[in-house]
Protein backbone atom coordinates (compact mmCIF):
# COMPACT_ATOMS: atom_id res chain seq x y z
CA UNK A 1 0.00 0.00 0.00
CA UNK A 2 2.77 2.70 0.59
CA UNK A 3 4.13 2.30 -3.03
CA UNK A 4 0.82 3.02 -4.12
CA UNK A 5 0.54 6.04 -1.48
CA UNK A 6 3.72 6.91 -3.15
CA UNK A 7 3.37 7.14 -6.01
CA UNK A 8 -0.58 9.34 -5.47
CA UNK A 9 1.84 11.99 -3.63
CA UNK A 10 4.30 12.24 -6.05
CA UNK A 11 1.60 13.12 -8.80
CA UNK A 12 -0.28 15.22 -6.32
CA UNK A 13 2.96 17.01 -5.49
CA UNK A 14 3.78 18.18 -8.98
CA UNK A 15 0.43 19.43 -9.50
CA UNK A 16 -0.23 21.30 -6.28
CA UNK A 17 2.05 22.81 -4.39
CA UNK A 18 1.44 26.93 -4.61
CA UNK A 19 -1.39 26.92 -7.02
CA UNK A 20 -2.91 24.83 -4.33
CA UNK A 21 -2.66 27.67 -1.55
CA UNK A 22 -4.70 30.72 -2.94
CA UNK A 23 -5.83 30.83 -6.75
CA UNK A 24 -8.52 33.52 -6.77
CA UNK A 25 -7.38 37.60 -6.06
CA UNK A 26 -11.41 38.06 -7.28
CA UNK A 27 -13.93 39.89 -4.97
CA UNK A 28 -14.78 38.59 -1.87
CA UNK A 29 -18.30 39.97 -0.45
CA UNK A 30 -19.32 40.67 2.83
CA UNK A 31 -22.47 39.03 4.12
CA UNK A 32 -24.94 40.85 6.74
CA UNK A 33 -24.35 39.09 10.02
CA UNK A 34 -27.21 41.29 11.49
CA UNK A 35 -29.91 39.58 9.00
CA UNK A 36 -29.26 35.96 10.70
CA UNK A 37 -28.24 37.90 14.54
CA UNK A 38 -31.91 36.24 15.66
CA UNK A 39 -30.59 32.67 14.85
CA UNK A 40 -27.39 32.89 15.68
CA UNK A 41 -28.00 34.03 19.30
CA UNK A 42 -24.73 34.07 21.44
CA UNK A 43 -22.75 31.54 19.63
CA UNK A 44 -19.74 32.67 17.66
CA UNK A 45 -19.91 31.82 13.88
CA UNK A 46 -17.77 31.99 10.93
CA UNK A 47 -19.12 31.03 7.16
CA UNK A 48 -17.41 31.58 3.92
CA UNK A 49 -18.57 30.37 0.23
CA UNK A 50 -17.10 30.37 -2.85
CA UNK A 51 -19.13 30.32 -6.50
CA UNK A 52 -17.18 28.11 -8.37
CA UNK A 53 -18.30 29.97 -11.54
CA UNK A 54 -17.30 32.97 -10.92
CA UNK A 55 -14.52 32.80 -8.17
CA UNK A 56 -16.41 35.07 -6.05
CA UNK A 57 -16.35 34.29 -2.13
CA UNK A 58 -18.70 35.47 0.21
CA UNK A 59 -17.83 35.70 4.12
CA UNK A 60 -20.03 36.49 6.91
CA UNK A 61 -19.57 39.70 8.51
CA UNK A 62 -17.70 38.51 11.85
CA UNK A 63 -16.11 35.30 10.46
CA UNK A 64 -12.54 34.08 11.08
CA UNK A 65 -12.23 32.39 7.53
CA UNK A 66 -8.34 32.20 8.48
CA UNK A 67 -8.46 30.90 11.91
CA UNK A 68 -7.57 27.19 11.93
CA UNK A 69 -9.29 24.72 14.20
CA UNK A 70 -9.52 21.06 13.90
CA UNK A 71 -11.70 19.31 11.54
CA UNK A 72 -12.95 16.52 13.69
CA UNK A 73 -15.23 14.77 11.22
CA UNK A 74 -15.41 16.70 8.52
CA UNK A 75 -12.23 15.12 7.98
CA UNK A 76 -14.06 11.76 6.91
CA UNK A 77 -14.35 13.73 3.33
CA UNK A 78 -10.48 13.39 2.29
CA UNK A 79 -10.75 9.86 4.48
CA UNK A 80 -13.03 8.75 2.94
CA UNK A 81 -11.27 9.54 -0.57
CA UNK A 82 -8.40 8.40 0.35
CA UNK A 83 -9.65 4.88 1.98
CA UNK A 84 -10.74 4.22 -1.56
CA UNK A 85 -7.88 5.98 -3.27
CA UNK A 86 -6.03 3.53 -1.91
CA UNK A 87 -8.04 0.19 -1.48
CA UNK A 88 -8.23 0.17 2.53
CA UNK A 89 -11.82 0.14 1.67
CA UNK A 90 -12.85 -0.85 -2.38
CA UNK A 91 -16.27 0.42 -1.93
CA UNK A 92 -18.86 2.17 -0.05
CA UNK A 93 -20.12 -1.34 0.83
CA UNK A 94 -16.80 -2.43 2.11
CA UNK A 95 -17.29 -4.06 5.72
CA UNK A 96 -16.10 -2.31 9.07
CA UNK A 97 -16.46 -5.24 11.60
CA UNK A 98 -16.34 -3.70 15.29
CA UNK A 99 -14.08 -4.86 17.67
CA UNK A 100 -15.31 -3.59 21.39
CA UNK A 101 -12.53 -4.96 22.89
CA UNK A 102 -9.86 -2.77 20.66
CA UNK A 103 -12.50 0.35 20.45
CA UNK A 104 -14.62 0.14 23.58
CA UNK A 105 -17.86 2.26 23.51
CA UNK A 106 -17.16 5.88 25.60
CA UNK A 107 -20.60 7.00 27.30
CA UNK A 108 -20.81 9.87 24.63
CA UNK A 109 -21.39 7.47 21.62
CA UNK A 110 -24.46 6.88 20.03
CA UNK A 111 -26.40 3.46 19.68
CA UNK A 112 -25.68 2.97 16.02
CA UNK A 113 -22.04 3.37 16.78
CA UNK A 114 -22.16 0.10 18.59
CA UNK A 115 -22.22 -2.33 15.71
CA UNK A 116 -20.62 -3.42 12.19
CA UNK A 117 -20.53 -0.72 9.72
CA UNK A 118 -20.00 -0.68 6.22
CA UNK A 119 -17.57 2.26 4.61
CA UNK A 120 -21.40 4.07 3.67
CA UNK A 121 -22.60 4.23 6.78
CA UNK A 122 -19.76 5.05 9.29
CA UNK A 123 -19.52 8.24 6.90
CA UNK A 124 -23.02 8.86 7.81
CA UNK A 125 -23.51 8.19 11.03
CA UNK A 126 -20.24 9.61 11.40
CA UNK A 127 -18.72 6.83 13.42
CA UNK A 128 -15.45 7.71 14.52
CA UNK A 129 -13.82 4.28 15.66
CA UNK A 130 -14.46 2.98 11.79
CA UNK A 131 -12.38 5.98 10.51
CA UNK A 132 -9.58 5.62 13.08
CA UNK A 133 -9.57 1.90 12.08
CA UNK A 134 -8.93 2.66 8.54
CA UNK A 135 -6.38 5.09 9.47
CA UNK A 136 -4.55 2.65 10.67
CA UNK A 137 -4.95 0.46 7.78
CA UNK A 138 -4.12 3.80 5.76
CA UNK A 139 -0.61 4.54 7.44
CA UNK A 140 0.21 7.97 9.08
CA UNK A 141 3.05 8.04 6.49
CA UNK A 142 0.03 8.02 3.58
CA UNK A 143 -1.19 10.97 5.17
CA UNK A 144 2.21 12.63 5.63
CA UNK A 145 2.60 12.60 1.50
CA UNK A 146 -1.12 13.75 0.46
CA UNK A 147 -2.13 16.31 2.99
CA UNK A 148 0.19 18.67 2.22
CA UNK A 149 0.25 18.12 -1.35
CA UNK A 150 -3.47 18.75 -0.95
CA UNK A 151 -2.93 21.96 0.41
CA UNK A 152 -5.41 20.65 3.43
CA UNK A 153 -5.00 22.76 6.37
CA UNK A 154 -1.19 22.62 8.61
CA UNK A 155 -1.21 19.41 7.19
CA UNK A 156 0.05 18.02 10.69
CA UNK A 157 0.19 14.11 11.35
CA UNK A 158 1.60 12.55 13.93
CA UNK A 159 3.34 9.43 13.34
CA UNK A 160 1.21 6.20 14.17
CA UNK A 161 -1.71 8.64 15.06
CA UNK A 162 -5.10 7.05 14.66
CA UNK A 163 -6.51 10.27 15.93
CA UNK A 164 -4.79 13.06 14.63
CA UNK A 165 -8.03 15.04 13.25
CA UNK A 166 -9.91 14.62 16.44
CA UNK A 167 -7.02 15.92 18.86
CA UNK A 168 -5.82 19.02 17.47
CA UNK A 169 -2.92 18.23 15.85
CA UNK A 170 -4.61 18.16 12.60
CA UNK A 171 -6.14 21.88 12.14
CA UNK A 172 -7.33 23.82 8.80
CA UNK A 173 -9.14 26.98 8.45
CA UNK A 174 -12.73 27.73 7.39
CA UNK A 175 -10.89 29.37 3.86
CA UNK A 176 -8.63 26.15 4.01
CA UNK A 177 -11.83 24.08 3.98
CA UNK A 178 -13.25 25.61 0.50
CA UNK A 179 -9.62 25.74 -0.98
CA UNK A 180 -9.78 21.85 -0.62
CA UNK A 181 -13.22 21.01 -1.93
CA UNK A 182 -12.38 23.29 -4.78
CA UNK A 183 -9.21 21.42 -5.81
CA UNK A 184 -11.14 18.33 -5.37
CA UNK A 185 -14.25 19.34 -7.32
CA UNK A 186 -12.28 20.71 -10.51
CA UNK A 187 -10.36 17.51 -10.19
CA UNK A 188 -7.30 18.66 -9.67
CA UNK A 189 -6.06 16.11 -6.93
CA UNK A 190 -5.76 12.96 -9.25
CA UNK A 191 -8.60 11.35 -7.52
CA UNK A 192 -10.40 8.88 -9.29
CA UNK A 193 -14.28 9.30 -11.36
CA UNK A 194 -15.60 6.43 -8.79
CA UNK A 195 -14.26 7.58 -5.65
CA UNK A 196 -15.72 11.04 -6.60
CA UNK A 197 -18.94 9.55 -7.29
CA UNK A 198 -18.39 7.85 -4.24
CA UNK A 199 -18.23 11.12 -2.48
CA UNK A 200 -21.03 12.62 -4.14
CA UNK A 201 -23.64 9.56 -3.20
CA UNK A 202 -22.59 9.38 0.53
CA UNK A 203 -22.55 12.72 1.15
CA UNK A 204 -25.99 13.70 -0.46
CA UNK A 205 -27.81 15.95 2.17
CA UNK A 206 -31.14 16.44 0.33
CA UNK A 207 -32.27 18.77 -2.53
CA UNK A 208 -32.73 22.95 -2.15
CA UNK A 209 -34.83 25.00 -4.67
CA UNK A 210 -31.25 26.48 -5.86
CA UNK A 211 -29.11 23.44 -6.14
CA UNK A 212 -28.15 19.81 -4.69
CA UNK A 213 -26.81 19.95 -1.03
CA UNK A 214 -23.84 18.03 0.09
CA UNK A 215 -22.49 17.72 3.39
CA UNK A 216 -20.64 16.67 6.31
CA UNK A 217 -21.01 17.69 9.95
CA UNK A 218 -17.99 17.65 12.53
CA UNK A 219 -17.82 18.47 16.52
CA UNK A 220 -15.53 18.23 19.11
CA UNK A 221 -15.39 19.56 23.24
CA UNK A 222 -13.17 23.04 23.19
CA UNK A 223 -11.50 21.29 26.00
CA UNK A 224 -10.65 17.59 25.03
CA UNK A 225 -10.93 16.20 28.28
CA UNK A 226 -14.57 18.46 29.12
CA UNK A 227 -17.76 16.29 27.36
CA UNK A 228 -20.33 18.91 29.15
CA UNK A 229 -17.82 22.05 28.29
CA UNK A 230 -18.02 24.29 24.89
CA UNK A 231 -18.14 23.22 21.84
CA UNK A 232 -17.41 23.62 18.72
CA UNK A 233 -19.00 21.91 14.85
CA UNK A 234 -18.68 22.49 11.52
CA UNK A 235 -20.83 21.75 8.29
CA UNK A 236 -19.09 21.41 4.98
CA UNK A 237 -19.87 20.38 1.81
CA UNK A 238 -20.88 22.11 -1.34
CA UNK A 239 -24.13 22.79 -3.49
CA UNK A 240 -24.68 21.46 -6.83
CA UNK A 241 -25.98 23.58 -9.56
CA UNK A 242 -27.81 21.91 -12.46
CA UNK A 243 -26.42 24.91 -15.30
CA UNK A 244 -23.50 26.40 -13.13
CA UNK A 245 -20.35 25.05 -11.21
CA UNK A 246 -20.52 23.97 -7.74
CA UNK A 247 -20.55 26.24 -4.61
CA UNK A 248 -18.47 25.48 -1.67
CA UNK A 249 -18.86 26.42 1.88
CA UNK A 250 -17.73 25.93 5.10
CA UNK A 251 -19.37 26.66 8.65
CA UNK A 252 -17.80 26.94 12.11
CA UNK A 253 -19.54 27.59 15.09
CA UNK A 254 -19.07 27.41 18.86
CA UNK A 255 -21.51 27.27 21.70
CA UNK A 256 -21.97 26.47 25.47
CA UNK A 257 -22.89 22.91 25.01
CA UNK A 258 -23.23 20.43 22.37
CA UNK A 259 -26.90 21.29 21.97
CA UNK A 260 -26.12 24.44 20.74
CA UNK A 261 -24.47 23.46 17.54
CA UNK A 262 -26.00 19.72 16.69
CA UNK A 263 -28.39 21.06 14.43
CA UNK A 264 -27.65 24.50 14.48
CA UNK A 265 -24.46 23.85 12.23
CA UNK A 266 -26.40 22.75 9.13
CA UNK A 267 -29.41 24.55 9.69
CA UNK A 268 -27.46 27.97 9.95
CA UNK A 269 -25.40 27.11 6.99
CA UNK A 270 -28.37 26.37 4.32
CA UNK A 271 -29.76 29.89 5.67
CA UNK A 272 -26.49 31.73 4.51
CA UNK A 273 -26.94 29.73 1.28
CA UNK A 274 -29.75 31.47 0.38
CA UNK A 275 -28.01 35.04 0.41
CA UNK A 276 -25.21 33.13 -1.58
CA UNK A 277 -27.32 32.02 -4.14
CA UNK A 278 -29.48 34.64 -4.40
CA UNK A 279 -26.13 36.83 -4.83
CA UNK A 280 -24.94 35.11 -7.23
CA UNK A 281 -28.03 35.33 -9.72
Amino acid sequence: MKSVSLGLALTFALISTSPLQARYESAEIVLSRAAHAQSIGDRQVSFIARDLETGTSYVLEGSEPDRRRGPWSTFKIPNLVIALETGAAESLDTELPWDSEARPPAGYWPEDWRQDQTLRTAFTRSAAWAFQDLAVQIGSDTYQDLLPAWAYGDAEVADGSDKFWLDHTLEISPREQISFLEHLLNRELGVSEDSLAALNEVSLAGQRPDGELHGKTGAGPVVLSDQDGRYEGWYVGYLVRETRAPIVFALHAEASSFNGIRTFRREMAEEILFDVTALAD
